[in-house]
């Protein structure tokens, strides 16, 4: 069978064994229980996650202390505070496991090593990071202009399985909608 890692690649970059078994070596596998912080707000971040198996979310708390869902991550997501990850300052952001979470990560240092030893990975981190900037900017334009019940709508559309993961509050804190105008939505 093969490592779920490498399909996640392979998705982009074609690999042979040995340079599967070479960008594996970067990594390192962990598991967190639910309700574990991969960051907290202040730290410096040195590991990026992907996610094997789980449900993450990563938020920000407003000065009232009002928790802000940037986004969830799921199986096959990469997910870490990315400003304090490449430009090494305190992160602005929690991390936290919405399940009990598999994951492996790569350090800074390990994914800089990488890069500049293997250019396939430098090309598979270039394009998922343009289609995280996709994501990110279709996630503002739908706050910008679609309705609460549009945002729902598409939510629901895009991530069936979210719904069923996910407490209904934490979902409405991402949609940015009170928890009985979510109620009013679903039905």
């Amino acid at each position: 069978m093969k490592h779920p890692l490498r399909s996640h690649i392979e998705e982009i970059i074609s690999l042979t064994d040995e340079e599967f078994e070479f960008v594996l070596e970067h990594f390192e596998q962990v598991t967190r229980r639910k309700h574990q912080f991969l960051v907290q707000e202040g730290e410096y971040v040195n590991k990026e996650y992907w996610i094997i198996k789980g449900c993450t979310k990563s938020y920000f708390l407003d000065d009232n202390g009002k928790e802000h869902i940037l986004r969830f991550a799921m199986e096959n997501y990469w997910i870490t505070d990315y400003e304090s990850f490449v430009k090494q300052v305190p992160s602005k952001i929690y991390i936290d496991c919405l399940e009990d979470c598999e994951l492996l990560y790569i350090s800074f240092e390990n994914r800089d090593k990488l890069t500049a030893q293997m250019h396939k990975m430098e090309r598979f981190w270039a394009k998922k990071s343009k289609l995280g900037r996709i994501a990110l900017q279709s996630r503002i334009l739908s706050l910008l202009k679609n309705s609460a019940k549009e945002r729902y709508d598409l939510l629901l559309e895009q991530y069936p399985k979210l719904f069923q993961r996910v407490p209904k509050k934490l979902i409405a804190s991402y949609l940015g909608v009170s928890r009985e105008t979510l109620s009013r939505l679903g039905s």
